[in-house]
């Protein structure tokens, strides 16, 4: 069985599928791997939203409750919260309709940060609510922070 130039070598792929693209080859194209290269993007871009919303919550978690840890970190907390929220907005700014989609998945991404916050603050579960306490657009806002609850 011979392998297609997708698996051969994907820089080659793509480089002749744009081509066949610009020129209006729609006819040359390898439509099957096109579709799943296009799927696959868009899955790797609300990976990439939620991901970053997910390690947002984490941080504002840690600047709410880590109390021995704030003076220290905060710094770092800080800095993390404004990459996460940069990082959001240009991805929203590029795809202004994944908004929805964040604002749906908000609660699986703050029960995910929760996570990540508990396995690295030690902290007792119940002592963390397991619903947030902030919104979405709070989250979003570059001037909000969690202790203006």
């Amino acid at each position: 069985m011979s392998l297609s130039l997708y698996e051969q070598d994907y820089q080659l792929w793509l480089a002749k599928t744009i081509a066949f693209l610009k020129m209006g080859e729609l006819k040359q194209l390898d439509r099957e791997h096109l579709i799943e290269e296009l799927e696959d993007l868009g899955r790797s871009e609300k990976r990439a939203a939620f991901s970053y919303l997910m390690r947002l919550c984490e941080h504002l978690l840690k600047l709410k409750y880590w109390e021995q840890e704030r003076e220290q970190c905060f710094r770092h907390w800080r800095r993390e919260i404004v990459n996460f929220r940069l990082q959001i907005q240009f991805i929203l700014d590029n795809s202004p309709s994944l908004r929805n989609y964040l604002q749906e998945q908000f609660a699986a991404a703050y029960q995910a940060g929760r996570e990540l916050f508990l396995a690295a603050s030690g902290f007792n579960e119940q002592h963390i609510p397991k619903e947030p306490e902030f919104s979405f657009d709070q989250a979003l806002d570059k001037h909000w922070l969690p202790w203006q609850l």
